[in-house]
């Protein structure tokens, strides 16, 4: 406000001394060339003050950016830990640093022009001095922030491997268990697996089935003549036969042949698990 009284004071007698000129016709006199020389230094004073202005007000409005931007990484750090939260926090902590390089750089110069500036710079240099503290804190509150980060990227690591160990452990328990439930998926077909067979007398005797008419008493009969069955599953066997013998062991009652319309038998098994008791092996004699 003082500047500006000053040269509206200023402005007004070089207006005046003009007009007075031209009514007299006089060239100026000396105090008007002193009025001229002291409008030019205001004019180059104003100057100065309006680019050192301007220069607080880049650096201030760069410390107004890093505060938005260390807000908005609070802002992430506490509500997410997704990889799109990472890499905003890791750009915008990228942004803040640059940022304060480039307040850091404007100070410096702003000094300098401070140095050499024809204004009074009492106050300006008290206002660059709270300028500097502010981004000295500013610093101190960055690298903390920068130690809360990198501390909290090694939780997120650990997390990771403690997670990626549960899942390998998972991978390993789903892994025995694949295998325990197909062991025992081969144990229960074991269990309810049996074989049959059924042929002529000569035809048993070639695949050393029956050998000195005894049955399966050798182990170098032909297991691949034998049909492979399920218990659970198959209890009607027809014979396509008109004469039948059981050769193996098998207890009455757990079974019954049947007859068809053909007068050719069939064996239907009626209780499983009595009938495959003494031998899993059935061998039928036909003609």
């Amino acid at each position: 406000m003082k500047h500006t009284a000053t040269l509206l004071i200023v402005a007004a007698t070089l207006t005046l001394t003009s007009c007075d000129q031209m009514f007299k016709g006089t060239q100026p006199s000396e105090s008007d060339l002193r009025n001229d020389s002291l409008q030019s230094l205001l004019d180059q004073r104003d100057s100065e003050l309006n680019e050192l202005i301007d220069a607080f007000n880049e650096i201030q409005d760069g410390m107004n950016q890093i505060n938005e931007a260390e807000g908005r990484i609070n802002l992430l750090s506490s509500s997410a830990e997704g990889n799109d939260a990472v890499a905003n926090i890791r750009e915008t902590m990228e942004f803040i640093e640059n940022t304060m390089a480039e307040n850091r750089q404007k100070i410096e110069k702003l000094q300098q022009q401070i140095n050499a500036s024809s204004v009074n710079t009492t106050k300006l240099q008290e206002a660059l001095k709270k300028l500097t503290q502010q981004l000295e804190e500013k610093t101190v509150e960055i690298d903390s922030l920068k130690t809360q980060l990198a501390q909290r990227d090694v939780k997120i690591q650990e997390l990771g491997q403690s997670v990626e160990q549960l899942q390998a452990e998972n991978t390993q328990v789903k892994a025995e268990s694949e295998v325990n439930a197909e062991i025992a998926r081969n144990q229960d077909a074991q269990l309810n697996t049996a074989y049959y067979v059924y042929g002529t007398t000569k035809e048993l005797k070639q695949q050393k089935i029956l050998v000195d008419g005894d049955v399966l008493k050798t182990n170098d009969f032909n297991a691949d003549y034998f049909t492979k069955i399920d218990i659970r599953k198959t209890n009607v066997i027809p014979l396509d036969s008109k004469s039948v013998k059981l050769l193996t062991t098998h207890p009455e009652g757990s079974y019954s042949l049947l007859k068809d319309s053909k007068g050719e038998y069939t064996l239907r098994i009626t209780d499983a698990a009595e009938f495959w008791s003494v031998s899993r092996y059935l061998v039928i004699r036909v003609k």
